[in-house]
C-alpha cells in the first residue's frame, strides 16, 4: 500500500538563492535534532552551499563519545555478587545512553548520521548483552558515518557486537554460520535478493569463517582463530579463491558498485528527504541515480553524496518540507533544540524511556530490520503517548521556569514581542516557527490564537488587541507561551519535520 506521495520534481543542481528562515529551519530538522531560534537567525541568509560545508566541518571533527572507564571490561571485573553486578551493569548502560542522547542533541549531522546507522547496521543489546561491545560498536559508528562505506563495512562486520548479533562469533569453518553472511548482502549492501544467489551466501559464510575466540572470562571482544577458518577454495560472484573476510568485502565492491550504492542511496534519500523514493509524481529516482553516480565515482565515501545532495534544489523544494513524522527521539529533542529550554541529565533519561514506551528503544532497534519509521510511529496509542509524554515536560519546565517561556516568544518577536498590543502576531511568529509549513488554514490559526489569548481573553478589544499588553510586560505572557505549545504539541502538523 502506499502511504505516501512524493511530488518533488526539482534537481540536484544546487539550491542558490540565500535561505529563508523555513529553509534554515528544514536544514537543521533534517541534518540534526533542529537548532535555536539564534541558530536559524544566523544561519538564514546564508547559502545552503556555505551552511551545508560548515555542518558537514562540524561533523567531521566531533570527537566520538569518551571511552568509559569500563570500555574493555570482561565479566570478571564486575562484582561477584549478582545483585550488586547487574545493578552496575544496568548504571553504566543509562549513563551511557544519557551520555550518547546528548551527543545526539548537540552534534548535528554527526549524530543524526551515527544514529542513521545504527538503523542500518542493526545490533541489539539485549541480544549481545554487554556493555563493553554497545560502546566499541557506537564507536565505530560514529568514527566512520561520515567516512568511506566499504571500510566502514569492512569494521562494523568485525565489531563485537555484531560478531554475537549476527552469530559470527559461532561461524566455524567446520560447520558455516550463513546468519551474517546472508545480512551483509539484503540489509547492509545490495538489498534483498538483488544481485546474489543462496550459493554466494554459503560461499560467504565460508570465507568469514574463524572469528570465532570468545574468551574464557565473558564480554570479551571476539578475536580471528586460524584454526576455525575454512582454508578450502570458494566461489563468490563468479570469482574463484581461498577467500577470506578482507577478501569478501574487496570482491563485493568490485563486483556489485552499482547495486551498492542504488541501494544505500536509497535508504538516504528516504530518510533525509522523503520516505517515498518510488512515487512517479516526482523524480525522486533520478535523484537516487546522481547521488549513485556520485558515490562510486568517489569510491564510497559518503560525504560527497551528502553535500550534494544537502545542497540541492530537490532538498529544498517546498515538497520536501515537513514531509517525514518526527521519530519518538526527533519528536522531543527537536522541541529542546527550538525552544532552547533548560533541561538536565535527568530530562534526558525521561526522554529516553519516554522513547522507549513509543517503540524507539536507544540501542535496541525493533529487529535486524531496523526502526521501519514514518507512519509506525503514529497509531492511536503512539499518539496519545506523545501528547501525555510532551505535556508532562512542558508542566515540569514551566514550574521550574516560568520565565524560559516568555523567553522563547520574545526571541522569536524581538520588538514585536515587547510593543505588539496584538498577541496574534506573536503567537503566529510561535506556530511558524515550531510547526515546518505552519498551520494548514486561517480557521486553524485562529483556534491557536484562541488558545493564546485564552488566560488573559477579557483583556483583550475587539480585533485581538489591548494597548496596556504585551508579552514582555504581561503577568500571564509565560503561561500563554505554555498554553500555545501545549495546543501545538497535539496538532498533526507538530508530528512532521
Amino acid at each position: 500500500m502506499e502511504y505516501f506521495i512524493n511530488c518533488n520534481t526539482a534537481s540536484l543542481a544546487p539550491y542558490t538563492a540565500p535561505l529563508d528562515r523555513s529553509k534554515a529551519a528544514h536544514l537543521y530538522r533534517r541534518l540534526g535534532f533542529s537548532a535555536s531560534v539564534q541558530t536559524i537567525d544566523q544561519a538564514e541568509g546564508q547559502t545552503a552551499g556555505t551552511l551545508v560545508d560548515t555542518l558537514i566541518a562540524q561533523a567531521l571533527a566531533a570527537p566520538p563519545i569518551p571511552a568509559p572507564v569500563w570500555a574493555d571490561w570482561n565479566r570478571s571485573d564486575y562484582p561477584d555478587d549478582d545483585d550488586q553486578r547487574n545493578s552496575l551493569i544496568r548504571t553504566q548502560r543509562q549513563e551511557f545512553s544519557v551520555g550518547y542522547a546528548n551527543q545526539m542533541l548537540n552534534n548535528n549531522l554527526r549524530e543524526r548520521l551515527s544514529f542513521f546507522w545504527s538503523n542500518h547496521f542493526v545490533t541489539e543489546l539485549e541480544v549481545y548483552d554487554c556493555n563493553s561491545f554497545l560502546y566499541h560498536y557506537i564507536d565505530c559508528l560514529q568514527r566512520n558515518s561520515l567516512g568511506n562505506f566499504k571500510t566502514f563495512v569492512s569494521e562494523v562486520g568485525l565489531t563485537s557486537a555484531m560478531l554475537y548479533y549476527l552469530d559470527g562469533a559461532y561461524n566455524n569453518g567446520n560447520n558455516p554460520n550463513e546468519n551474517y553472511a546472508r545480512e551483509l548482502y539484503e540489509l547492509f549492501t545490495l538489498g534483498e535478493g538483488n544481485g546474489y544467489t543462496e550459493q554466494d551466501i554459503i560461499e560467504t559464510a565460508r570465507a568469514l569463517s574463524g572469528y570465532v575466540e570468545r574468551g574464557e572470562l565473558g564480554c570479551e571482544q571476539v578475536t580471528f582463530r586460524e584454526d576455525r577458518f575454512d582454508a578450502g577454495s570458494k566461489t563468490i560472484f563468479g570469482q574463484t579463491g581461498n577467500w577470506g573476510y578482507d577478501d569478501v568485502i574487496d570482491i563485493l565492491f568490485e563486483q556489485r558498485p552499482n547495486e551498492i550504492a542504488r541501494f544505500i542511496c536509497t535508504k538516504l534519500y528516504e530518510f533525509f528527504v522523503h520516505p517515498d523514493s518510488n512515487d512517479a509524481a516526482g523524480n525522486a529516482q533520478a535523484i537516487i541515480s546522481g547521488m549513485s553516480a556520485t558515490f562510486i565515482a568517489n569510491d564510497f565515501e559518503i560525504v560527497p553524496v551528502l553535500s550534494e545532495l544537502f545542497k540541492s534544489q530537490h532538498f529544498f523544494d517546498d515538497e520536501a518540507i515537513g514531509v517525514i513524522i518526527k521519530s519518538p527521539f526527533d519528536f522531543y529533542f527537536n522541541f529542546l533544540k527550538e525552544t532552547s529550554f533548560s533541561y538536565d541529565d535527568t530530562m534526558v533519561a525521561s526522554m529516553i524511556n519516554y522513547c522507549s514506551m513509543l517503540s524507539q528503544e536507544l540501542f535496541n532497534p525493533f529487529d535486524v530490520n531496523g526502526w521501519q519509521r514514518d507512519r509506525t510511529w503514529i497509531n492511536t496509542n503512539f499518539m496519545i503517548g506523545r501528547w501525555l509524554s510532551i505535556e508532562s515536560i512542558l508542566q515540569q519546565l514551566f514550574e521550574e521556569d516560568e520565565e524560559q517561556f516568555r523567553d522563547f516568544g520574545l526571541s522569536l518577536t524581538g520588538d514585536d514581542g515587547m510593543n505588539s498590543n496584538n498577541p496574534d502576531i506573536i503567537a503566529r511568529a510561535i506556530i511558524d516557527f515550531i510547526l515546518p509549513k505552519g498551520l494548514l488554514n486561517d480557521a486553524e490559526y485562529d483556534k491557536a490564537y484562541t488558545v493564546f489569548r485564552s488566560d488573559v481573553q477579557e483583556q483583550y478589544y475587539e480585533g485581538g488587541t489591548n494597548p496596556s499588553w504585551t508579552l514582555m510586560t504581561s503577568m500571564e505572557g509565560p503561561s500563554q507561551v505554555y498554553l500555545l505549545l501545549q495546543y501545538l504539541a497535539r496538532q498533526p502538523e507538530f508530528q512532521l519535520k
